[in-house]
């Protein structure tokens, strides 16, 4: 619970993107939502909307993120999504859950190696 009279610090800290818009891992274009994993690192995965993309950042890693659905151009291909709005950390089943705006639907995106 946050006490009534809690005081903020009058300042943020950028913990992702921050250098200009544009499809690079260092860079976000219309962010939308975005999900802090409880684990240990405090994983943030951000549904990146006109990247068409889902990308995460490790906490204290604020240089590059790493691409972990999509990106791979707007489409409605398995490899793909069309303007993500949001994501979550399914842990039980060690995925994603990504609303799929622009392809009208709700993915299920593992986040195991298929290498």
């Amino acid at each position: 619970n946050i006490p009534a009279n809690a005081k903020w610090k009058q300042n943020g800290v950028t913990i992702t993107g921050g250098h200009g818009q544009g499809d690079a891992t260092n860079q976000l274009y219309h962010p939308q939502g975005l999900f802090v994993d409880d684990d240990n690192d405090q994983t943030v995965v951000i549904a990146d909307w006109w990247n068409h993309r889902i990308i995460q950042w490790t906490n204290g890693d604020t240089m590059n993120g790493q691409v972990v659905a999509g990106g791979k151009g707007e489409g409605n291909g398995s490899n793909q999504l069309n303007i993500p709005t949001h994501a979550l950390i399914d842990k039980e089943t060690d995925s994603l859950i990504i609303c799929d705006y622009g392809n009208r639907r709700v993915v299920r995106w593992s986040r195991r190696s298929t290498l």
